[in-house]
């Protein structure tokens, strides 16, 4: 891609007043652990709903949701279910609350909260740890693959380097700059920095979306997208099979891509994704930083504020980009992508659109926000692992009595370490398409059930949290590296989706849960009473409640379980609308865009009224 100066000096501008800006605020954050990484609780929720969106605004998804939405049409809005998307919605609707109660820094810091001291509750401790670490190095990794592919795309200079025995490609060399410039800045300001350059990051990518709209909006027409398109990829519902035929169209390669990503029969994988999104959305946030904003707020009532405001803020603008640059590059990238050969790279629609549509200047600003989307995400992760091995680990099991100074050393040492391991595991990433779909489909789901029964179940204990994560993680581990032995043995030749490989890693990690939780009686009755009377949570807690209420008979206990269901559905019908409002506002139907404003209105009305009139401020 050819670049102007002016352009150059947008980005150079930017990366040096985020340096800036985290340098500033770096005698904020190292005051003391809590100020390092929670912002000492003194953040506003709205600020950290504005940093935990640009966090979850990350250039390698951007450029993934850019291409399935070019594949699968309007029905690509279904498939980030396998995540799911919606578990923000339990988030917000209670379990941010919840969490938030406990007054903890950390994830693990939590769980020893919620099972209290004794051999079963230091496993389940160190085990979610473990997670922590691996989760962040396989981001990491994401992170990785998706900005050196970028930063090759959009950057005009080769930076292939052979340093012996060892060849450096050129767009593993611009994620090392780019990744060194972000940790650099996250390292010195902690979560002080994190949230003041995210919220920055935040405007520009925003007005980024903004730009890159218009010029869709006035350079595509319906016809032309209904030319470049099979039947029904404008259509949002689907039946058992996905419906898409690519063969008669200007890209008969998409048909193999379909193929490949093992989504032929849609009605199926919708099924599975309704059923996994359930027991991950209820498990809630993995131990990252979605829970360390969570965390980071001042008041419980703020927690579940920012966590829809999150939701609130991103998805119109982020899909308004995602359509604009789609519908762009369906019209007029056929040449780019036919040159390709039958090794179509749909990863690459995103770059190709930005050189071939967005002018001077603005170009510069894009780039700028579409790397303030990576350098977000990244520094979030940055900033949250380390406190899993300093606080968690060697303050804990180490030397509780080490000074604060020398906490936040081994923090930004911490910090270090797990980025090189995570530019390791960078450097030996195949396929963005492949790391996204295991982290989605098959990390998440050996974490799904043991998180679910911490805050359902009260004679779940350590031991059991312990057994289902331990099983969980081998389960998906193994899916990782022994997936295609896996097919073999069970003659499966065409390609299957990680997904489908849920029920299997959750029956595995279930079993681990139960055994563990029979292994030994409850060890700590009067810690999961103290974690049931802050918490507050609904489920199947019928002798420990009677335990709080006997000593406390003033104890209200929550009878909100109907309502939470309730706001649920709704919360995720109201974030589909703001997914789907965009596309169908760039593919200009009209139709379904003003029925889709009218849900999102009448949504957002009774969300106001059954949720955020009814939050406990305590």
């Amino acid at each position: 891609m050819q670049l102007h100066g002016l352009d150059l000096t947008i980005i150079l501008l930017y990366l040096a007043g985020t340096l800036g800006l985290g340098f500033w605020l770096s005698r904020r954050a190292t005051r003391d652990m809590r100020s390092y990484f929670l912002g000492g609780n003194t953040l506003k929720w709205y600020m950290l709903g504005l940093s935990n969106a640009s966090g979850m605004w990350d250039i390698s998804g951007t450029m993934w949701t850019v291409m399935i939405l070019f594949v699968y049409g309007l029905k690509s809005a279904w498939i980030p279910w396998l995540w799911p998307v919606w578990n923000q919605v339990f988030v917000f609707v209670f379990l941010a609350a919840w969490m938030r109660r406990s007054g903890t820094m950390t994830g693990a810091q939590w769980i020893s909260f919620r099972f209290g001291e004794g051999r079963g509750a230091r496993l389940s401790h160190i085990i979610i740890v473990i997670f922590a670490v691996v989760s962040v190095l396989g981001f990491m990794a994401y992170f990785f693959e998706g900005i050196g592919k970028f930063c090759t795309s959009i950057l005009p200079w080769n930076l292939s380097l052979t340093l012996g025995s060892l060849t450096v490609k050129s767009e593993q060399s611009y994620a090392l700059i780019v990744i060194g410039i972000t940790t650099l800045y996250t390292l010195k300001g902690g979560m002080y920095s994190v949230v003041a350059t995210e919220v920055l990051q935040f405007v520009i990518m925003t007005l980024s979306c903004l730009v890159i709209g218009w010029i869709a909006w006035n350079g595509v027409t319906a016809e032309q997208v209904q030319a470049a398109t099979p039947a029904r990829w404008g259509d949002l519902g689907f039946g058992w099979d996905l419906g898409l035929d690519w063969s008669q169209t200007p890209y008969p390669g998409v048909d193999e891509k379909i193929a490949n990503d093992g989504f032929g029969l849609f009605g199926a994988l919708f099924m599975m994704m309704l059923f996994k999104g359930v027991f991950a959305s209820l498990a809630g946030p993995v131990p990252s930083y979605d829970m360390q904003r969570i965390l980071s707020t001042r008041t419980p009532s703020d927690a579940a504020k920012m966590s829809a405001a999150t939701i609130a803020v991103m998805y119109i603008p982020r899909y308004i980009m995602v359509a604009g640059f789609a519908v762009l590059g369906l019209v007029y990238l056929q040449p780019e992508i036919a040159a390709m050969g039958k090794d179509i790279d749909f990863e690459k629609v995103l770059p190709l659109a930005i050189n071939k549509f967005v002018p001077v200047g603005w170009k510069g600003l894009l780039l700028a926000g579409l790397l303030a989307a990576f350098m977000g995400t990244f520094a979030a992760f940055v900033n949250a692992a380390p406190a899993y091995i300093v606080n968690d680990i060697y303050r804990k099991y180490i030397r509780p009595d080490a000074p604060e100074t020398k906490l936040i050393r081994l923090s930004i040492l911490s910090s270090l370490l797990l980025v090189v391991i995570g530019v390791v595991f960078g450097f030996n990433a195949s396929s963005l398409n492949t790391l996204t779909l295991w982290i989605t489909s098959a990390l998440y789901g050996g974490y799904a059930c043991a998180n679910m029964l911490k805050w359902i179940w009260w004679r779940f204990n350590g031991y059991g949290y312990f057994g289902g994560m331990l099983a969980g993680l081998l389960a998906s581990t193994a899916l990782l590296f022994f997936k295609q032995l896996i097919l073999d043995a069970l003659s499966v030749t065409d390609p299957v989706a990680d997904i489908w490989f849920f029920p299997a890693i959750l029956l595995f990690s279930g079993i681990g849960c139960l055994l563990g939780t029979f292994f030994a009686p409850l060890e700590n009755f009067e810690a999961v009473k103290a974690f049931y009377k802050e918490t507050r949570p609904w489920g199947w807690w019928g002798p420990v409640r009677e335990a709080v209420m006997k000593d406390d008979p003033g104890f209200q206990p929550n009878r909100d379980f109907h309502r939470d269901v309730i706001n649920i559905l709704v919360g995720m019908v109201w974030q589909m609308a703001q997914v789907v409002i965009p596309m169908y506002l760039m593919v200009k139907d009209h139709t379904h865009l003003a029925i889709w404003t009218m849900v999102l209105f009448v949504t957002t009305w009774l969300l106001k009224k059954y949720w955020w009139d009814q939050l406990d401020e305590k």
